[in-house]
């Protein structure tokens, strides 16, 4: 897991090419005027969900995981609490589902205060559970860019083959 600020998203440059679209693409963007919607950067490589939402409490939330793409979480507008752990403090709940590339977890992890202009980077080998209120339930202008797991290169992440967790 990675956790910045957007205006060092070029620190992560040399995370590949796959990653300075993704980047690139959130340092650029005014989502202010951006409606929710799915946006292509780069074909089914990588594409930006923009969403709208309530944070939720933590009672109603589950761990999620991906197999085929890396998220990068960036909150364009509103404050928001996400959480990331291991699989190993984790129990799976729902198994994994290839057409939504997910399966839900539940369990224990740790949790930090995402503001406005940071994002979170998390690799199918990072559980995780984006979306949660801080207080009380407030709304959040989201950009999640999928990253493709397919064809990043060994120097551009490490192992590809630790990318994809059984789950």
């Amino acid at each position: 897991m990675v956790f910045d600020k957007i205006k060092n998203a070029k620190l992560y440059f040399p995370l590949g090419e796959k990653f300075q679209k993704a980047l690139q693409y959130l340092a650029d963007t005014d989502f202010s005027s951006v409606e929710p919607g799915k946006y292509e950067i780069d074909g089914e490589n990588v594409f930006a969900l923009v969403q709208t939402y309530d944070t939720k409490p933590l009672s109603s939330a589950k761990w999620e995981a991906h197999k085929k793409y890396i998220d990068i979480q960036y909150v364009a507008s509103g404050r928001e609490k996400m959480g990331a752990t291991e699989f190993e403090k984790v129990i799976i709940i729902e198994e994994y589902n290839a057409d939504k590339d997910c399966a839900l977890y539940k369990g224990d992890g740790n949790f930090l205060l995402v503001d406005e202009g940071y994002f979170a980077i998390f690799y199918p080998t990072d559980v995780h559970m984006p979306g949660l209120s801080i207080n009380i339930p407030k709304p959040v202008k989201k950009v999640v860019v999928k990253v493709s797991v397919d064809n990043i290169q060994e120097q551009e992440t490490g192992n590809v083959e630790s990318l994809a967790p059984q789950i």
